[in-house]
Protein backbone atom coordinates (compact mmCIF):
# COMPACT_ATOMS: atom_id res chain seq x y z
CA UNK A 1 0.00 0.00 0.00
CA UNK A 2 1.31 3.51 -1.12
CA UNK A 3 0.91 5.72 1.28
CA UNK A 4 -0.60 9.19 0.59
CA UNK A 5 1.92 12.19 0.45
CA UNK A 6 1.97 14.51 3.27
CA UNK A 7 -0.54 17.83 2.47
CA UNK A 8 2.50 20.08 2.60
CA UNK A 9 3.97 18.50 0.00
CA UNK A 10 0.90 18.62 -2.82
CA UNK A 11 1.69 21.53 -5.13
CA UNK A 12 -1.95 22.12 -6.33
CA UNK A 13 -2.02 23.18 -10.28
CA UNK A 14 -3.50 26.56 -10.86
CA UNK A 15 -4.35 26.77 -14.64
CA UNK A 16 -2.81 29.16 -16.37
CA UNK A 17 -5.54 31.75 -17.18
CA UNK A 18 -6.51 31.97 -13.43
CA UNK A 19 -2.94 33.17 -12.88
CA UNK A 20 -3.31 35.58 -15.53
CA UNK A 21 -6.91 36.82 -14.72
CA UNK A 22 -5.41 37.49 -10.40
CA UNK A 23 -3.48 40.14 -11.84
CA UNK A 24 -6.31 42.33 -13.83
CA UNK A 25 -8.23 41.96 -10.26
CA UNK A 26 -5.82 43.42 -8.08
CA UNK A 27 -4.80 46.13 -10.19
CA UNK A 28 -8.70 46.60 -10.61
CA UNK A 29 -9.07 46.60 -6.53
CA UNK A 30 -5.77 48.63 -6.20
CA UNK A 31 -7.42 51.35 -7.98
CA UNK A 32 -10.53 51.27 -6.45
CA UNK A 33 -9.41 51.32 -2.98
CA UNK A 34 -7.10 54.75 -4.62
CA UNK A 35 -10.24 56.24 -6.01
CA UNK A 36 -12.54 56.30 -2.96
CA UNK A 37 -12.81 54.27 -0.48
CA UNK A 38 -14.67 51.00 -0.54
CA UNK A 39 -14.93 48.11 2.54
CA UNK A 40 -16.71 46.06 0.57
CA UNK A 41 -17.27 44.96 -3.19
CA UNK A 42 -19.38 42.07 -4.95
CA UNK A 43 -18.28 39.88 -7.34
CA UNK A 44 -21.33 41.21 -9.53
CA UNK A 45 -19.55 44.79 -9.43
CA UNK A 46 -15.88 43.18 -9.83
CA UNK A 47 -17.68 41.36 -13.15
CA UNK A 48 -19.61 44.11 -14.50
CA UNK A 49 -16.51 46.56 -14.60
CA UNK A 50 -13.86 44.56 -15.54
CA UNK A 51 -16.71 42.34 -18.46
CA UNK A 52 -16.45 39.02 -17.38
CA UNK A 53 -19.04 36.71 -15.62
CA UNK A 54 -19.39 36.93 -12.01
CA UNK A 55 -18.83 32.64 -11.30
CA UNK A 56 -15.56 32.90 -12.47
CA UNK A 57 -14.71 35.68 -10.60
CA UNK A 58 -15.83 33.87 -7.57
CA UNK A 59 -13.95 30.67 -8.40
CA UNK A 60 -10.58 32.69 -8.85
CA UNK A 61 -11.05 34.55 -5.74
CA UNK A 62 -11.70 31.18 -3.65
CA UNK A 63 -8.29 29.68 -5.05
CA UNK A 64 -6.93 32.65 -3.35
CA UNK A 65 -8.66 31.80 -0.01
CA UNK A 66 -10.29 34.98 0.15
CA UNK A 67 -13.54 34.44 1.79
CA UNK A 68 -17.15 36.10 0.94
CA UNK A 69 -19.66 37.80 3.21
CA UNK A 70 -22.97 37.04 2.15
CA UNK A 71 -25.15 39.64 0.67
CA UNK A 72 -21.99 42.13 2.04
CA UNK A 73 -19.46 40.89 -0.76
CA UNK A 74 -15.61 40.79 -0.24
CA UNK A 75 -13.43 42.87 2.11
CA UNK A 76 -11.35 44.39 -0.77
CA UNK A 77 -8.46 45.02 1.65
CA UNK A 78 -8.32 41.60 2.45
CA UNK A 79 -8.62 40.28 -1.21
CA UNK A 80 -5.92 42.31 -2.32
CA UNK A 81 -3.67 40.80 0.59
CA UNK A 82 -4.93 37.05 -0.49
CA UNK A 83 -3.97 37.73 -3.83
CA UNK A 84 -0.57 39.31 -2.97
CA UNK A 85 0.13 35.69 -1.01
CA UNK A 86 -1.17 33.82 -3.24
CA UNK A 87 1.04 35.05 -6.24
CA UNK A 88 4.09 35.96 -3.75
CA UNK A 89 4.03 39.38 -4.26
CA UNK A 90 4.72 40.16 -0.62
CA UNK A 91 8.26 38.72 -0.61
CA UNK A 92 10.38 40.32 -2.92
CA UNK A 93 12.31 38.44 -5.08
CA UNK A 94 15.24 39.32 -6.67
CA UNK A 95 15.97 39.07 -10.55
CA UNK A 96 18.97 39.66 -13.25
CA UNK A 97 18.19 41.17 -16.26
CA UNK A 98 20.52 40.50 -19.23
CA UNK A 99 20.62 42.58 -22.10
CA UNK A 100 20.60 46.32 -21.56
CA UNK A 101 19.49 47.81 -25.24
CA UNK A 102 16.03 49.65 -25.86
CA UNK A 103 13.82 47.05 -24.02
CA UNK A 104 16.10 46.00 -21.37
CA UNK A 105 16.34 49.90 -20.37
CA UNK A 106 12.93 50.27 -20.65
CA UNK A 107 12.50 47.18 -18.22
CA UNK A 108 15.04 48.49 -15.47
CA UNK A 109 12.75 51.46 -15.41
CA UNK A 110 10.10 49.87 -14.96
CA UNK A 111 9.12 50.86 -11.31
CA UNK A 112 5.67 48.55 -11.31
CA UNK A 113 7.72 45.83 -11.11
CA UNK A 114 8.39 46.46 -6.75
CA UNK A 115 4.50 46.77 -6.53
CA UNK A 116 4.62 42.40 -7.75
CA UNK A 117 7.52 41.66 -5.54
CA UNK A 118 10.08 41.42 -8.38
CA UNK A 119 13.51 43.36 -7.98
CA UNK A 120 15.94 43.39 -10.60
CA UNK A 121 19.07 43.88 -8.48
CA UNK A 122 22.12 43.93 -11.31
CA UNK A 123 22.07 43.80 -15.04
CA UNK A 124 24.33 42.25 -17.89
CA UNK A 125 25.40 42.98 -21.00
CA UNK A 126 28.63 42.60 -23.69
CA UNK A 127 28.79 45.62 -24.79
CA UNK A 128 31.71 47.74 -23.58
CA UNK A 129 30.04 50.88 -24.25
CA UNK A 130 27.64 49.78 -21.12
CA UNK A 131 29.74 47.75 -19.23
CA UNK A 132 30.42 49.65 -15.78
CA UNK A 133 27.96 52.55 -16.26
CA UNK A 134 24.63 52.67 -14.62
CA UNK A 135 21.09 52.72 -16.73
CA UNK A 136 18.00 53.79 -14.46
CA UNK A 137 20.00 53.07 -11.42
CA UNK A 138 21.26 49.98 -11.93
CA UNK A 139 24.61 49.33 -12.72
CA UNK A 140 25.46 47.01 -16.11
CA UNK A 141 28.05 44.34 -15.51
CA UNK A 142 29.80 42.14 -18.17
CA UNK A 143 28.27 38.98 -18.91
CA UNK A 144 31.41 37.17 -18.22
CA UNK A 145 30.20 37.82 -14.55
CA UNK A 146 26.91 36.37 -15.08
CA UNK A 147 27.64 32.69 -13.91
CA UNK A 148 29.82 33.45 -11.00
CA UNK A 149 27.01 36.60 -9.42
CA UNK A 150 24.46 33.97 -9.78
CA UNK A 151 26.03 31.16 -8.34
CA UNK A 152 27.21 33.64 -5.58
CA UNK A 153 23.59 35.36 -4.76
CA UNK A 154 21.62 32.75 -5.64
CA UNK A 155 19.60 34.46 -7.68
CA UNK A 156 17.01 31.94 -9.73
CA UNK A 157 14.80 34.71 -11.98
CA UNK A 158 16.68 35.97 -15.04
CA UNK A 159 15.05 38.34 -17.44
CA UNK A 160 16.26 37.75 -20.78
CA UNK A 161 15.75 40.97 -23.55
CA UNK A 162 18.84 39.94 -25.67
CA UNK A 163 18.99 40.16 -29.47
CA UNK A 164 17.90 36.61 -30.97
CA UNK A 165 21.16 35.70 -32.00
CA UNK A 166 23.20 35.04 -28.41
CA UNK A 167 19.81 34.34 -26.39
CA UNK A 168 20.41 30.73 -26.43
CA UNK A 169 23.92 30.88 -25.53
CA UNK A 170 22.67 32.97 -22.86
CA UNK A 171 19.98 31.16 -21.30
CA UNK A 172 22.40 28.06 -21.52
CA UNK A 173 24.14 30.17 -19.36
CA UNK A 174 21.64 31.47 -16.90
CA UNK A 175 20.46 27.88 -16.57
CA UNK A 176 23.81 25.92 -16.06
CA UNK A 177 24.94 28.64 -13.43
CA UNK A 178 21.73 28.09 -11.09
CA UNK A 179 18.51 30.32 -12.59
CA UNK A 180 15.61 28.12 -12.61
CA UNK A 181 13.00 30.70 -14.12
CA UNK A 182 13.66 32.95 -17.15
CA UNK A 183 11.53 35.53 -18.29
CA UNK A 184 11.77 35.76 -22.05
CA UNK A 185 11.90 39.18 -23.93
CA UNK A 186 14.25 38.32 -26.92
CA UNK A 187 12.43 37.98 -30.42
CA UNK A 188 12.94 33.81 -30.49
CA UNK A 189 12.34 30.77 -28.21
CA UNK A 190 14.91 29.23 -26.58
CA UNK A 191 15.03 25.69 -25.80
CA UNK A 192 15.85 24.71 -21.46
CA UNK A 193 16.03 21.59 -20.15
CA UNK A 194 12.79 19.80 -17.91
CA UNK A 195 12.38 21.49 -14.65
CA UNK A 196 13.35 25.19 -16.11
CA UNK A 197 10.22 27.65 -16.24
CA UNK A 198 10.24 29.90 -19.21
CA UNK A 199 7.85 32.51 -20.22
CA UNK A 200 8.01 34.14 -23.72
CA UNK A 201 7.01 37.63 -24.36
CA UNK A 202 6.56 37.71 -27.95
CA UNK A 203 5.74 41.51 -28.60
CA UNK A 204 5.86 40.82 -32.49
CA UNK A 205 2.97 38.38 -31.83
CA UNK A 206 1.12 40.63 -29.83
CA UNK A 207 1.45 43.28 -32.22
CA UNK A 208 0.17 40.60 -35.57
CA UNK A 209 -2.61 40.16 -33.22
CA UNK A 210 -3.28 43.94 -32.41
CA UNK A 211 -3.24 44.90 -36.08
CA UNK A 212 -5.28 42.49 -37.03
CA UNK A 213 -8.29 42.66 -34.75
CA UNK A 214 -8.18 46.64 -35.83
CA UNK A 215 -8.07 45.86 -39.26
CA UNK A 216 -11.41 43.33 -38.96
CA UNK A 217 -12.87 45.92 -36.90
CA UNK A 218 -12.18 48.96 -39.47
CA UNK A 219 -13.72 46.48 -42.36
CA UNK A 220 -17.02 46.17 -39.83
CA UNK A 221 -17.79 49.89 -40.20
Amino acid sequence: MVNPRPAELVVKVIPEPVLRRLPVYYQYLKKIVQDRPVEYISCTRISEDLNTLAIQVRKDLEITGAEGRPKVGYKVAEVIKAIENFLGWNNTTEAYLVGTGNLGSALLGYQGFKDYGLNIVAAFDSSPEKIGKEIRGKKVLSVKKLPEMIKRMGIKIGILAAPAAPAQELANMMVEAGIKAIWNFAPVKISVPEGIIVQHENLASSLAVLSKRLALLLAER
